[in-house]
């Protein structure tokens, strides 16, 4: 009998059967990768907290976190305490750093009431910083970066970092020229409120000798990223100015 395989009925089921087989395989390398991808982003996240608090491999020019093999021991050296602060409410949690500032923004809708705010609290030379996540929109995708104040809300160091930004534009948030800016900025004014730090193109200060203007010299050319960070700046770190409030009165 002969076999007929231009039928349409052939070239159907020949067609399942690979979207079965190739969907199959995709899973399959998915549920492998999944526990490396996790570990390299747990990873990720120790390197960017860990360089907001000035422990880095940074050369002359350059931003470079500490080596991946070396990020767990540092940042248990060095992180000696993280906090999720709800609704005022402070409890410790090892596993803070690990909170998805994405997700907990869309299900808090906008109340902040309802965000679960990660804190780390790192000492180094005899300081203590404190490390909080951010993050934002720039102009074509998400940014982030982790910032480090201590007790009077003054930047000790942050780190940016971004998913679509504009090579040599609005990308260049994550170079060390444009984060170094931030370091010995107020995000407080003269009466204590929070103001955060404006990303400004007619900044007065270019060379940004004047840390308590609330200002840092914008990129050329990245105008909607700059005013990203500043947002997310100002919308983020000031949900912490209670915490900060408290360690003054205690």
């Amino acid at each position: 009998m002969e076999n007929r395989t231009d039928k349409n009925s052939y070239t159907i089921l020949f067609a399942i059967a690979m979207v079965v087989i190739v969907g199959a395989l995709l899973a399959f390398t998915a549920s492998s990768l999944s526990p490396k991808i996790s570990e390299n982003m747990r990873i990720e996240k120790q390197q960017n907290i860990l360089y907001a608090m000035g422990v880095n491999n940074n050369d002359a020019g350059s931003a470079v976190f500490v080596d991946t093999k070396d990020a767990s021991e540092l940042f248990a050296k060095y992180i000696t305490k993280q906090e999720v602060i709800t609704n005022g409410s402070v409890s410790e949690d090892n596993q803070a750093y690990l909170i998805d500032l994405k997700k907990d923004k869309a299900a808090a809708g906008g109340d902040a009431a309802k965000r679960n705010l990660p804190l780390f609290i790192g000492e180094k030379d005899g300081k203590t910083f404190y490390i909080v996540p951010i993050y934002g929109k720039g102009l074509w995708d998400a940014i982030w970066g982790y910032v480090s104040m201590d007790e009077n809300m003054v930047i000790q160091g942050a780190y940016f970092d971004h998913k679509g930004e504009t090579p040599g534009l609005g990308a260049n948030i994550k170079e060390r020229f444009f984060m170094d800016d931030f370091i010995g900025e107020h995000l407080l004014d003269a009466n204590g409120n929070f103001k955060g730090v404006e990303v400004a193109k007619g900044n007065a200060d270019p060379t940004n000798e004047d840390k308590t203007d609330n200002e840092v010299d914008a990129i050329a050319g990245a105008t909607i990223t700059g005013n990203g960070v500043a947002a997310m700046i100002k919308s983020d770190l000031k949900l912490y100015k209670p915490y900060f409030d408290n360690l003054k009165n205690n």
